[in-house]
């Protein structure tokens, strides 16, 4: 068989490799990337947690850059276009780019069947390696013991909030899932925690192995008031801090985590707090409580899971008097969509429901069936539609101009109102 000519083929290939979309196991992965020769000389960060992983990866990113590193980040899953996962130097890489990846990856597995992740984790990790870079981040996917990502030994690891999720694979307490996302520290290396209650299991791991241990509000804190905020952390300290440019409540303690593996790393990524307030300053991340101006005003974000819905809901409540609030909704069958909708519920006025793209997604129909058992009294039936952007169009058709429209849940319920391009909104009602 002749080797795919482009990545939407290799993808597809990767797709038909094995019989799951899951397999935790780190043999595979740590076979074919000792065929590959695979290392990295330069710093690595692993990002692990339930919630946060990504606004942690954009500011590590943004405030390295902003030091003059030429970074790699390895961030996942995508919104619109795979390529977005692999970046170097703060741009997606070119899909052509990848391709001789693709073709080592293949050429090194041998019979070995990877999954859709591993093959692809290795192809962007091997890009990665090559590239001339200061400094990786790289995302870790579900759990972290097991992940693929977990065949690299990293030189810090940071761990973000950990919450009930993927419980089939990680177990079903926050104990369970915390023992797993501690997978990834490494003994005698830097581990920082930004989740404020660690789970005790975490705790025992990081003694066990010897980890240098840095937890909030030990090792480092933050405070601020409504115009600045400050950090410190063990002989370091930054003030008159901007709050980052990502939006929520939450954001404050990713940046603060982030502020101490930089902390932690100074000996290797020395760093200015000029670098750290511009790289705030301007950090960008799609889709994490993205608010498109317009009217009515639209907000974009992933969250899928009850812990991040209910920062969304608070997020939600200090923006401000809307008359009504459109939400566009999609999720996978796998999630907790009762703990997602309970907690948005007060918020939501009109709900329209969308298909998605994937086996595993909840159809409307259950959608529509879990929503009505949750809220008995909706005013208003939950509408049903083809894809998040039909959602979109309906709730654009039904919005006044003072309302406020709200795309959320899955990745793909978000990445499908993005990939046309998201403009200041206008309804049908507006002058």
């Amino acid at each position: 068989m002749s080797s795919p000519a482009t990545l939407d083929a290799w993808l597809a290939h990767c797709e038909r490799l094995h019989p799951k979309t899951i397999d935790l196991t780190l043999q595979r992965v740590g076979t074919v990337s000792e065929r590959l020769g695979l290392r990295f000389n330069v710093p690595v960060i692993t990002v692990a947690g339930t919630n946060g992983k990504g606004s942690s990866c954009a500011m590590l990113e943004a405030i390295a850059r902003h030091a003059g590193y030429r970074t790699g980040l390895y961030i996942k899953p995508h919104l619109v276009h795979f390529e977005e996962r692999c970046r170097i130097g703060g741009q997606s890489v070119v899909a052509e780019e990848l391709l001789p990846h693709f073709a080592a990856v293949e050429a090194a597995r041998g019979d070995i069947g990877l999954t859709y992740f591993e093959f692809t984790t290795l192809a962007i990790m091997r890009a990665l390696s090559l590239a001339e870079l200061d400094v990786v981040i790289l995302e870790v996917g579900l759990g972290g013991r097991l992940d693929a990502v977990n065949a690299v030994d990293s030189d810090c690891a940071l761990i973000t909030s950990i919450d009930l999720d993927h419980m089939d694979y990680l177990g079903p307490d926050r104990e369970s899932i915390g023992f797993e996302k501690a997978g990834i520290l490494r003994p005698g290396k830097p581990a920082v925690v930004s989740d404020p209650v660690p789970p005790a299991s975490l705790l025992r791991h990081a003694a066990a192995i010897g980890a240098d241990l840095w937890l909030v509000g030990r090792d480092f804190n933050h405070a601020g008031d409504r115009q600045q905020w400050s950090w410190s952390g063990r002989g370091r300290r930054y003030n008159a801090l901007a709050y980052p440019a990502l939006r929520g409540a939450n954001q404050l303690l990713n940046a603060s985590g982030v502020l101490a593996v930089f902390a932690a790393l100074r000996d290797r990524l020395p760093i200015t707090a000029q670098a750290v307030r511009s790289g705030l300053a301007t950090v960008e991340l799609p889709g994490r409580f993205q608010i498109v101006p317009g009217q009515p005003v639209l907000v974009l974000d992933v969250a899928h899971n009850p812990q991040a819905a209910a920062v969304l809901a608070f997020n939600l409540d200090q923006m401000g008097f809307y008359p009504r609030t459109h939400a566009v909704f999609g999720a996978m069958r796998d999630k907790d969509i009762a703990g997602m909708v309970a907690r948005l519920a007060a918020l939501v006025d009109h709900w329209y429901l969308s298909d998605l793209p994937l086996p595993r997604a909840a159809s409307t129909e259950e959608l529509e069936r879990l929503l009505r058992s949750q809220l008995p009294a909706l005013d208003q039936a939950p509408s049903r539609h083809a894809s998040p952007s039909a959602a979109l169009r309906a709730a654009l058709a039904a919005a006044d101009p003072a309302d406020r429209i709200l795309v959320f849940g899955s990745f793909l319920c978000v990445g499908g109102v993005l990939k046309d391009g998201v403009q200041r909104t206008r309804t049908a009602h507006s002058g």
